[in-house]
């Protein structure tokens, strides 16, 4: 069956195992890279300070190993393209930043080197490494993608209009009844918690929360579920909060998280599902939000921690590299000790390894600590299977939202025709 909640095993002895790296950066080798240059595609953004860390890990790792790298940034909205079109030409990288909906698809191409042997030969890495990042980075029992970082989504809202109407953050789905019904009553220009139509991962949280699954595999065969009784549930209260109680705008039917980002940053939301990579760029595009914006874990129906989708990205080593003990010092370096923890405090996203997620687990700042305890304690994965892209090409959950927001379906039916729509395509 598909394992869906994913907890991280708690930091321990992992954080004292010796990973981190040495002086500078580097870690041990025997890796003789004298003369030969590693080619690296990384997606382009995610770090505001790109080009001084990879000039610092660059020269740590040429100290290391007498290789050069040459890292080449790509980007999102042409990568999975640049991909195919290399592994169908045998041109790919060495080493590449993979998605975690990616890893998978091109595991099952045959494009990628299984990476069980360098972990396990790397004392305590095995253990130390994010679970929900290291299943989706594992197809066919087999390790392909090294966890590098990885995000998650809770509810953001805003403490002051929360502290003016005396209200806390919601730990069950009442409480965000409770909680909305007294903004939309106080604050009518105020949109309590619109439904992004257009934002596939800020749907899964409320299937799980209510106990339903999005998908399950039995053998080969995979069979939707976001037609259960559970599932249907959750999709029906969190369709809800805009069709029952009025906490949206018929204008967020066909928002993107983008779309519900930037009304955030308007003053027009009180409270969203958003990324723990966000909160500095809200306050960034307006600073009037500094101290009035909050985190809380996304709850279940009636308490507890609603598991969410842990994003981010694997390191992943092609299988045209000459070199693949090279390659993966290079993975080590970047995703374990010093690079980790500093490409976590440059883009706002948590390390891929626990020994590194340290300071992000012990803070108390409230825009840090919800979404370390969301991650550790309710980081889920999408159906590890390379035919979910598929599913996602096909906007399947999104327009099944959307058919609920408009009215052209009810819950029953929508969620009975996406999850044979689902079911179809993981199966193809």
């Amino acid at each position: 069956m598909h394992k869906r909640i994913l907890p991280v095993v708690a930091l321990g002895a992992a954080a004292t195992l010796g990973l981190a790296a040495c002086a500078g950066g580097a870690t041990e080798s025997g890796t003789d890279g004298e003369g030969q240059e590693l080619t690296v595609w990384i997606m382009k953004g995610t770090n505001p300070d790109a080009t001084a860390f990879y000039d610092k890990v660059s020269a740590a790792f040429e100290e290391e190993t007498g290789a050069t790298v040459n890292i080449e940034e790509i980007q999102w909205a042409d990568a999975h393209d640049r991909f195919v079109t290399s592994i169908a030409g045998q041109t790919t990288p060495d080493i590449a930043e993979t998605g975690t909906t990616w890893t998978a698809e091109f595991a099952d191409a045959g494009a990628l080197e299984p990476l069980d042997e360098y972990v396990d030969a790397e004392k305590g890495l095995r253990d130390d490494l994010v679970e929900g990042l290291a299943v989706a980075g594992t197809y066919d029992d087999e390790l392909y993608g090294m966890p590098w970082y990885a995000g998650v989504r809770s509810i953001v809202y805003r403490t002051d209009v929360f502290e003016e109407l005396g209200l806390e953050a919601p730990k069950t789905w009442d409480d965000i009844v409770t909680a909305g019904e007294a903004i939309k009553a106080a604050k009518p220009d105020m949109l309590p918690f619109p439904v992004a139509g257009d934002a596939e991962f800020q749907v899964y949280p409320w299937v799980w929360g209510a106990g339903g699954e999005i998908a399950t595999q039995d053998g080969d065969e995979w069979t939707s579920e976001l037609d259960s009784k559970e599932s249907q549930a959750g999709i029906e209260f969190y369709t809800g909060l805009a069709t029952e109680y009025g906490f949206s705008s018929a204008g967020a039917t066909t928002w993107k998280e983008t779309d519900l980002r930037d009304a955030f940053t308007q003053g027009n939301v009180a409270m969203m599902l958003s990324g723990s990579w966000t909160p500095k760029a809200l306050i960034e595009a307006n600073p009037d939000l500094e101290g009035k914006i909050g985190a809380a874990v996304i709850p279940g129906e009636d308490g507890g921690i609603a598991p969410s989708v842990l994003g981010g990205s694997h390191l992943s080593v092609f299988n045209t590299t000459k070199n693949p003990d090279l390659a993966w010092e290079f993975v080590k370096l970047m995703t374990t000790g010093e690079f980790a923890e500093q490409w976590s405090n440059e883009t706002g996203y948590f390390p891929g390894v626990q020994s590194a997620m340290e300071e992000a687990l012990a803070s108390t700042d409230p825009l840090v600590a919800p979404f370390a305890e969301q991650m550790v304690d309710g980081g889920a994965s999408v159906p590890v299977t390379p035919n979910f892209g598929a599913v996602q090409a096909k906007k399947t959950t999104n327009s099944m939202i959307q058919a609920i927001l408009s009215g052209q379906k009810d819950v029953a039916t929508a969620t009975k025709d996406a999850a044979a729509e689902m079911t179809e395509l993981l199966n193809q």
